[in-house]
């Protein structure tokens, strides 16, 4: 099986412990992964702000280095989403490469579950009791569906997250008083509602310090690092890391 790294502009230059953490642990999967080292920017921070129309450059250079992979992987829920549901070539030839290539990108965590069913993970264990609080990124719990959305009744699957965490010996996962609430983050959002994605953010991080967690964690670097910037100029303790980074534990 032959994967496609697919590592978002924002984990490339401020968490590059993610890509390499999620490149390993497909690597101890039995995965073959390659990075393909023309790869940019997906073009979700344009097409957010309302300039979708101009991210055609961005579209052909995706397809031209992803094309071809048995799966393309990211640890990313809101860009992995952006590409399922906006990826589109601009000429007969591209058109079905980039339909392909929507077909076979996913989330981390949904490839793990979805397409190797990963029932345990390579040996591990933590020093010591981690209690972790699990955040529901929107783009990855009401987009892509990695887990069940509190506020629609009815069957709707397991949290694909909460499941592998699981696996991970002495890890707490710690059950939050509000378990889907959005960070306040929201891509360009926090830039031009910053108070409002401020207030949500503190309320959010809150809502973890309550339940004393040691780790706050997700599939989801934005949101983290949203949170992050809130713990770290409160003085917390609390660290933060990407899904990846507890599941591999290196």
């Amino acid at each position: 099986m032959k994967i496609g790294l697919f590592i978002p502009c924002y984990v490339d230059q401020f968490y590059p412990q993610v890509a390499k953490a999620t490149l390993i642990l497909l690597g101890k999967l039995g995965c073959t992964v390659d990075y393909p080292l023309n790869q940019t920017c997906c073009g979700q921070p344009m097409a957010n702000s309302g300039y979708a129309h101009l991210t055609g450059g961005c579209d052909d250079n995706f397809i031209r280095n992803f094309g071809g992979y048995d799966y393309v992987v990211s640890p990313s829920g809101s860009c992995t989403l952006h590409i399922k549901q906006h990826l589109h070539g601009h000429n007969a030839a591209t058109n079905g490469d980039a339909a392909d290539i929507r077909g076979r990108v996913y989330e981390l965590t949904e490839f793990l579950t979805d397409i190797l069913n990963v029932q345990a993970l390579p040996a591990q264990s933590q020093v010591r009791p981690l209690r972790v609080g699990l955040h529901q990124s929107c783009h990855g719990q009401r987009g892509l569906h990695l887990s069940p959305m509190s506020e629609l009744m009815g069957k709707q699957g397991f949290s694909k997250p909460e499941k592998l965490l699981r696996m991970v010996d002495g890890l707490e996962l710690v059950d939050l008083d509000r378990r889907d609430e959005c960070c306040g983050f929201g891509g360009t959002f926090c830039v031009v509602e910053e108070a409002v994605s401020a207030k949500m953010g503190k309320d959010r991080v809150a809502d973890h310090l309550r339940h004393n967690v040691d780790v706050i964690t997700g599939v989801d670097v934005s949101c983290l690092m949203h949170m992050e910037g809130i713990l770290r100029r409160q003085g917390s303790t609390v660290s933060v890391k990407h899904i990846s980074e507890l599941l591999v534990n290196e």
